[in-house]
């Protein structure tokens, strides 16, 4: 008996340790390097598809990083490596949307490809034909149905897909504009450094007269960016100062064509009826909520669809909380469910 209970659990041990097979009829899912050219720069990307049925084409989204040398997956090696981007591309697989996200200039495989010779030439305006670049290949891929693409972008990166998104062809039939630089660059950095300010100020490194000096310094010196004049730093503390001083350097052409842009007034180039998730944190420092009011009304006034602006609370500008420091928190899930289901 006992021979015969051993052979039925070896039998059945091999049967549980045979390896799944695929679903018949179903392709699963797979990522593959995706190459494509804008300005005679070679950019290197990642698409993600999820899994699906053979010849079937799917919703797709273009993923789109934030400020700074962020790669395709939401990271700034070494210093940062949040996985941003991936971690959307994987949220966005349940949904099962396929994905393309990429190494946007000075990061990756791509580099600083045609401007590597000038890095100083490389201007805003560089970044969002990149991106266009980008949206083209994804809605030419054979998985892909080009009159079901989205835009997702964090951050700066927001403000990219929000310009995307009234100019491109086919228009998108959704944005998720994820922590959004809502107002212009310089006057989201005034806001940004005068919260500090505020803070170190409560902490007791400044008085309340100190404080004052300090913000009207800030202030005059996005005056003196924005007409082309020099920054006084005689009253800035020491690291704001030499912010200041990288804004007149070699940065000075892509914080001039950044700052240009007033993303309300874009919202009014998209097609009527498209929807828009618009995420703010509570606990996000670079992005407060505040900031995102003008756009708020600017995509109400633009006839955009829902979910439309959703707060999010406890969520810090990289979407984490404090029970998820390092995944997308619940709340940020939620959300993109919610724009998934639209």
């Amino acid at each position: 008996m006992f021979r015969h209970l051993a052979a039925a659990v070896m039998a059945l041990a091999a049967v549980t340790a045979a390896p799944a097979e695929a679903t018949p009829g179903l392709v699963p899912a797979a990522d593959r390097e995706v190459v494509f050219t804008a300005d005679g720069t070679t950019a290197y990307g990642t698409l993600h598809v999820p899994e699906h049925r053979a010849g079937q084409r799917l919703r797709a989204a273009l993923l789109l990083p934030g400020s700074g040398p962020t790669d395709r997956d939401g990271n700034q090696p070494p210093a940062s490596s949040p996985d941003t981007l991936a971690q959307l591309a994987d949220v966005l697989d349940g949904e099962g949307i396929a994905t393309l996200r990429f190494d946007k200039y000075g990061t990756g495989r791509t580099g600083l490809g045609a401007y590597r010779d000038h890095p100083e030439e490389l201007d805003y305006p560089a970044f969002v034909r990149q991106a266009r670049a980008a949206y083209e290949s994804l809605r030419d891929q054979p998985e892909t149905d080009p009159h079901e693409l989205l835009l997702v972008g964090h951050s700066e990166g927001a403000m990219t897909g929000l310009v995307l998104g009234g100019t491109v062809r086919p228009r998108p039939v959704g944005l998720a504009l994820l922590q959004p630089q809502a107002i212009r660059m310089l006057d989201l950095v005034a806001v940004q450094l005068e919260a500090q300010i505020a803070e170190a100020t409560r902490q007791g490194q400044f008085t309340p007269e100190q404080q004052r000096t300090v913000n009207a310094a800030i202030n005059a010196a996005v005056t003196s960016l924005r007409g082309h004049r020099p920054v006084d730093t005689t009253d800035l503390p020491t690291a704001i100062a030499r912010l200041f001083e990288a804004f007149q350097g070699p940065n000075a052409r892509f914080v001039e064509s950044d700052d240009a842009v007033y993303p309300p007034d874009t919202a009014a180039a998209l097609r009527p009826g498209t929807n828009v998730l618009l995420t703010c944190g509570t606990s996000d420092a670079q992005v407060p909520c505040a900031t995102t009011n003008a756009l708020t009304t600017a995509l109400r006034h633009a006839h955009a669809g829902g979910p439309g602006r959703v707060t999010l609370p406890a969520v810090d500008h990289l979407m984490h909380d404090p029970d998820h420091p390092n995944t997308l928190a619940p709340p940020v899930l939620d959300a993109l469910h919610r724009l998934a289901r639209h």
